[in-house]
């Protein structure tokens, strides 16, 4: 029995020995295992004055836009047919006219009341009102429309008027956070929140058309933040206030809000705004060659490491490239000092600057890099900016004027005529005479200018017979009335 007790006594000693050793070496494993306290701070953005707050808001970037942030609305006469008036006349019954009503945004970008927005807005409108957040309504009159970037510029005849200044666009950053301001749906002075989703999309959303001088440049800033149909024309700033983009469009399958939404850089807007202010219409400046986005293929050629930069697949003869020297089989990698690695970058950028315009342009040839300094040409091949494209336009007849090109004149065999750049509405929409018509004859005498076609059309009553020919060699009559 003592024999037993005494094995019995050994085990329980044994069994508090390893107990005690498991405890022991738990104790002093977790006291090894444990890291150092980590490093902690706020996640916040710079408030007004650089400082930071505690938390990420964008009350004082709502604050300082929703003002500066108008509702557009339009109204344009459009010809309907009577189906029951077609019953009985045929095709040659008399067409009524409807009133189309549209809406949309635009941004007071001076306080003396100009207004960006976006062309598809107001395009063709007969009537725009421009109505303030403040409830305060004005007319608002037609600057200059730009089709290639989808903006148009606006002026009412107010003062003193809130604006959102420009920002840099091209300083925003994918994951920024961004606000959208507009009327969605007439729901006026509304704020989304959202992200930079991407930079530099092409969405081909503006088609390339010839007749009317439309070359679409498509660099859009795509975000998340929630745009809807009224948002077109509005804002996109940044948590500082700053306007980095006009809303444009949004990717959908129903026509609302799906997640995506585009908006036009900032940069770009006020290039383009100044243009249009000053000389009427948009002074774009070219390189002057044919490019297409890098691939694997591309780079291993042209000795590349990593696919970056855009090809030059082509030089344009006595363009800016080829008296640079520049040639094909070149990757553009810089312009200025942004670099651009895609086709809707290179265009963003050179969309920035005006025929004339010096820019140092990086290009990779044979193993390293060269800076060319480049002047910029027009569209003429001309390094100054064409002042004689500000359109004449008339009110009664909803049409804009501006003077055909030399070179224009010359592929269609004529000697003189002016232009129709814009149809607004009105006499010449009815007519069926369209965008890019150039007017050689009214009434048999010559049209050399636009300033003397509005003078004789307005001095005309009655009918008058338009003589002319569209850029594609197409000759046209019609008759208008007065």
């Amino acid at each position: 029995m003592k024999q037993a007790f005494g094995y019995f006594a050994m085990g329980l000693a044994g069994a508090v020995l390893a107990l005690g050793g498991h405890e022991l070496l738990r104790t002093e494993n977790t006291t090894v295992s444990t890291p150092p306290p980590a490093p902690v701070k706020y996640v916040s953005l710079p408030g007004p004055n650089g400082v930071a707050t505690t938390a990420l808001d964008f009350t004082y970037a709502a604050e300082n836009t929703v003002n500066a942030v108008v509702h557009v609305t339009t109204e344009t006469a459009v010809n309907v047919r009577d189906p029951f008036a077609d019953f009985f006349w045929g095709y040659r019954a008399p067409q009524q006219q409807q009133l189309r009503q549209g809406a949309g945004s635009g941004v007071i970008v001076s306080s003396d009341g100009y207004i960006v927005t976006n062309n598809h807005v107001i395009e063709g409108a007969d009537k725009i009102q421009v109505h303030l957040n403040d409830r305060r309504m004005f007319e608002g009159q037609v600057i200059g429309r730009d089709p290639s970037t989808d903006l148009a510029l606006l002026k009412i005849d107010a003062k003193d008027l809130a604006t959102v200044p420009y920002g840099n666009s091209d300083d925003v950053r994918v994951g920024e956070w961004v606000l959208a301001v507009g009327n969605p749906m007439n729901l006026t002075s509304t704020v989304t929140a959202g992200i930079v989703s991407a930079k530099a999309r092409n969405i081909n959303l503006l088609q390339y058309d010839a007749a009317r001088d439309i070359i679409p440049l498509e660099s859009f800033i795509q975000t998340d933040a929630a745009v809807n149909p009224g948002n077109s024309g509005g804002a996109l700033v940044d948590a500082n206030g700053q306007l980095v983009g006009i809303n444009s469009a949004i990717a959908s399958t129903t026509g609302a809000y799906s997640g995506y939404s585009f908006a036009i850089p900032a940069n770009i807007v006020r290039k383009v705004a100044s243009d249009l202010l000053e000389f009427g219409s948009v002074q774009r400046a070219y390189i002057g060659v044919s490019i297409r986005d890098m691939d694997q293929k591309l780079a291993d050629e042209v000795g590349l490491e990593r696919i970056k930069g855009v090809y030059v697949n082509g030089i344009t003869d006595g363009g800016a490239a080829q008296k640079a020297g520049m040639q094909t089989g070149d990757v553009i990698m810089k312009v200025g000092n942004i670099e651009v690695n895609n086709v809707p970058q290179l265009q963003e950028q050179v969309g920035k600057f005006r025929p004339g315009n010096s820019v140092p342009v990086t290009v990779f040839r044979k193993g390293k890099e060269q800076v060319f300094d480049m002047t910029l040409r027009g569209k003429e091949g001309t390094t100054v900016a064409n002042v004689e494209t500000r359109s004449v336009g008339s009110a009664s007849l909803g049409a804009e004027f501006g003077i055909a090109t030399s070179s224009e004149l010359k592929a269609l065999g004529i000697e003189h005529g002016v232009k129709v750049t814009g149809i607004n509405g009105g006499k010449f929409r009815s007519s069926g005479i369209k965008e890019g018509f150039i007017i050689t004859r009214i009434d048999q005498e010559p049209i050399k200018d636009p300033a003397q076609l509005a003078k004789l059309l307005e001095s005309k009553r009655g009918g008058v017979l338009v003589e002319g020919v569209y850029p594609n060699g197409t000759r046209a009559y019609y008759g208008l009335g007065l």
